[in-house]
């Protein structure tokens, strides 16, 4: 299988990529969370070259991507700009576009500017509406026990969230929302410690259920009718991206398919790999196959 690592200018800095697989036809376009996360995540997904050119990347300011400390950089529209001129320099004629948790969200508003040669869309464990995603995880965090809720509420209230007490509560709500496995694997450890902060804090925020960046007030959900392309909605039964958030995006949309991991949180590439890859896989190949 053919491999291929390399740098992109872009707007004075460099996108990082990894391209795998050589084959012809549609590629598949992976777009990490975070914001400011990696591609790390989305490995699982690299055995799907068999069939399709993958192609992961870290978004600028993340990974090994450039990482310039200007939190006005951080925007829709930059990493919007940042992924046509990925696809550009790539030559991705057709693709399928695959985003999870802020990829998705990234994805939708990819879709909605009515790319040519968009295929398909794989909306992993994501979000349509901030607000939303602020009701979902204020009912989480009312089902924890005090003893890890209030300090959530009391250290995000008096803005001390660097505070030790308050990083061990997130780190249990974590457990539960965000991957499930015990211990967790080196790959989940690793892309936490490599999220830049500046990047996240300047597009959501410091508390995970209380947006306060570029991204609070967020909403997408009714413009999703007009994503003209087959979806496939994906999360787990644990997720801190809810079923419901999930249920919301998918009967906005005109053609898709949802599909709940029942033994995954907001990881499932991770804590379900087999299963998570076969479904994409079977959704990329009926797509596919319908456009012939």
């Amino acid at each position: 299988m053919r491999v291929e690592e390399g740098r992109i200018p872009f707007r004075g800095h460099e996108t990082w990529y990894r391209s795998l697989g050589d084959k012809q036809g549609v590629s598949l376009v992976c777009l990490h969370g975070g914001p400011g996360s990696t591609h790390l995540g989305l490995t699982a997904l690299e055995p799907l070259a068999d069939e399709r050119r993958v192609v992961l990347y870290d978004q600028l300011g993340s990974g090994n991507s450039s990482q310039p400390s200007d939190p006005a950089l951080w925007t829709i529209e930059l990493f919007l700009a940042e992924l046509a001129n990925l696809r550009d320099a790539l030559g991705l004629d057709r693709v399928h576009v695959l985003g999870h948790s802020w990829g998705g969200m990234l994805a939708q508003e990819y879709a909605l500017t009515q790319p040519n040669g968009l295929a398909g869309l794989v909306l992993s464990s994501t979000l349509s509406s901030s607000t939303l995603w602020r009701e979902e995880s204020l009912r989480l965090r009312a089902d924890l026990p005090p003893a890890i809720r209030e300090p959530l509420d009391a250290h995000e209230q008096a803005g001390t969230t660097d505070d030790p007490e308050y990083e061990a509560a997130i780190f249990e709500f974590l457990h539960r929302h965000l991957c499930r496995l015990e211990p967790w694997p080196p790959i989940v450890e690793q892309a936490i410690r490599s999220t830049n902060l500046e990047v996240y804090n300047t597009m959501w925020g410091p508390s995970e259920a209380h947006p306060t960046g570029v991204l609070a007030g967020w909403d997408v959900t009714p413009r999703l009718g007009e994503i003209r392309v087959p979806v496939l909605v994906l999360c787990g039964r644990y997720d801190e991206a809810t079923p419901r958030q999930a249920e919301t995006i998918a009967q906005a949309l005109p053609d898709a398919e949802l599909v709940i991991f029942e033994e995954s949180a907001h990881l499932a590439p991770v804590e379900e790999t087999e299963r998570y890859v076969a479904t994409v896989r079977a959704f990329l190949s009926r797509v596919d196959a319908a456009s012939i």
